[in-house]
């Protein structure tokens, strides 16, 4: 890492990572590549330290990254049960190439019992989606969290990828967590440029023109008529929930 951006940015000893602190550091660690931003918040966040990812399109970009800081840093995959059949492949790929430590968790309810009781709620209008998003994803996702104690945690998350995203910072509070953009300011061409470098490849629904991949049934192929954004839950919303901290808030979780 450069030294004199490293020296901008060494905390001062006891640095409890509140809001305004977070804040705070920011600007420097705008100043950073992406591999100098992990290895800073390995080094000066909070522990326990994990990542979290989709297994989505570009997904082995942050899994390769952290691997070559942190071998068999946790991943956290939230499986709702509706992943398409080349995502669960593709798990396995990844998980075997990079010896993944693989921390996989899922709605305390299951899919086939959710239809029974609300029938399929991401036909039921954005409603729908929200409350298919808080038991499916959001759920497992605080509980994650909770059950193994994580102080920072690591996301893929761009500023490109969509307009409610596009002031996300290197850094911020989630909750009771620190969370890390380590690539916020790449484009799609940095991220192609980093996969082809190393070797690594895109998610196998790529080939078939999805280029944002959830659920089956809230992902489609990007078409000539559409916005990349509206590719997910039918152009209704553009997040699920999971990086969304208000969605965190509730005791219950």
């Amino acid at each position: 890492m450069r030294k004199t951006v490293l020296n901008l940015c060494i905390p001062k000893p006891g640095q409890a990572w509140n809001p305004s602190q977070l804040a705070a550091v920011n600007p420097c660690l705008e100043r950073m590549s992406a591999l100098e931003r992990v290895q800073w918040s390995l080094d000066y966040l909070p522990q326990r330290q994990v990542l979290t990812s989709s297994f989505g399109v570009q997904s082995a970009v942050m899994l390769h990254m952290l691997n070559l800081f942190e071998h068999r840093l946790p991943v956290i995959l939230i499986d709702t049960g509706y992943l398409f059949p080349e995502t669960y492949r593709f798990i396995d790929q990844m998980v075997e190439r990079l010896d993944l430590e693989l921390k996989v968790y899922r709605p305390l309810t299951s899919p086939a019992w959710q239809e029974a009781r609300f029938g399929k709620l991401w036909q039921a209008g954005a409603e729908g989606i929200r409350r298919y998003n808080q038991m499916n994803k959001v759920q497992p996702m605080a509980r994650a969290l909770r059950e193994l104690q994580v102080g920072t945690w690591f996301s893929g998350l761009r500023r490109s990828q969509s307009d409610t995203r596009d002031r996300i910072t290197v850094v911020q509070h989630h909750g009771r967590t620190v969370k890390v953009h380590p690539i916020a300011d790449w484009s799609a061409r940095d991220v192609h440029r980093y996969l082809q470098e190393h070797k690594l490849p895109y998610h196998p629904l790529w080939d078939k023109g999805y280029v944002s991949i959830g659920d089956t049934h809230t992902s489609q192929p990007l078409n000539g008529e559409m916005d990349e954004q509206d590719t997910r839950f039918f152009g209704l919303m553009r997040e699920c929930g999971l990086h969304e901290a208000e969605n965190f808030q509730d005791p219950a979780l």
